[in-house]
This record gives C-alpha cells, sequence and structure tokens, in this order.
C-alpha cells in the first residue's frame, strides 16, 4: 500500500511501508553509507539478525520501517519512523526518525526533503508533539539538509556502545 508519491524532476516515487523482501535493499543502502560500510552486509550468513529485527519492527505498531521505490519498482531510499510515548511535555508522543538513506545518485533531487516533510506530516497526524532524529557529528551535509526542514540542532547526543 502507497503511504505517498512524490513527483520530482519528472520522476515518481512512492513511499510505502517496508515488507520482509525489503530487508535486502534495506542493508544495502545502509551499507553504502560511508560510517557504515565496515559494519552492515547483505552477505546470506549475516542476513538473520536484520531479518529478527525486521519482524520486531514490524509487529509493533509505534514503529514504521519505509523504502521508497522507484517507477520501476526499485528501493530508492529507506527510514524507520518510532513513536515514543513518554512523561516529559506533559506526556508528550515524540516522533524519532532514524536511518533515514537515499541512494547516492538520487541525492539532491528533493526525495529526502520529501520523506522528512511526510513523516513530520505523520507526526502530526498521530497527535505527536515533536520530531526528533539524531546524525552523526560528522555529516556536515546531513545537519544543513535538516535545519534547511526546520529542525535545531538543540542537544547533544551521546552513546554507549555495548559488546
Amino acid at each position: 500500500m502507497t503511504l505517498a508519491t512524490f513527483a520530482l524532476a519528472d520522476q515518481r516515487f512512492h513511499l510505502r511501508k517496508a515488507g520482509e523482501s525489503d530487508v535486502e535493499p534495506i542493508i544495502e543502502l545502509i551499507a553504502r553509507d560511508q560510517l557504515r560500510a565496515a559494519v552492515e552486509s547483505s552477505a546470506p550468513e549475516r542476513r538473520a539478525p536484520y531479518l529478527a529485527a525486521f519482524h520486531a519492527i514490524d509487529a509493533d505498531p509505534a514503529h514504521l520501517l519505509s523504502v521508497v521505490e522507484n517507477s520501476e519498482g526499485a528501493v530508492v531510499a529507506t527510514m524507520q519512523l518510532t513513536f515514543l510515548p513518554g512523561m516529559a511535555r506533559g506526556g508528550a508522543t515524540r516522533l524519532q526518525i532514524e536511518a533515514v538513506r537515499v541512494a547516492q545518485e538520487l541525492r539532491g533531487l528533493g526525495l529526502g526533503g520529501a520523506m522528512i516533510t511526510w513523516a513530520v506530516d505523520e507526526a502530526r497526524r498521530r497527535g505527536a508533539a515533536l520530531v526528533q532524529l539524531t546524525s552523526d557529528a560528522s555529516r556536515l551535509d546531513a545537519h544543513r539538509f535538516y535545519e534547511r526542514l526546520g529542525f535545531t540542532q538543540s542537544h547533544a547526543g551521546f552513546k554507549l556502545q555495548l559488546p
């Protein structure tokens, strides 16, 4: 089921909920990222954790793993949305946007902006009070992209890698 259609530069793209058959193209999009290339792999022997993650995401209505297809049906972008109820901000729900990836050859077309705009509209539709995301500190182009979309760099993020 198509959630949104984006018409950009004489091309049509369709955003939809990801299915199990999309796991490999999603992994490939993530693995093409310079910061994740050494860690991610779509090799058959490494698929089990990705499939387990997909099934956990797919089973939880607070999560939406989405893909964008081009007119030929190829997966060219992805993002994951997670709706987080919280006690702060008067019990407000937040939308967390994660793992936004657009195929390199389509960057600059406006597809990423269309995806994020749709996600913000979906947050409003579901009653969220805040949309948040994180971006690696080294991704200065991504920071500028999110700022152009109205996001502010308001917090410092911290992570603890677990073995």
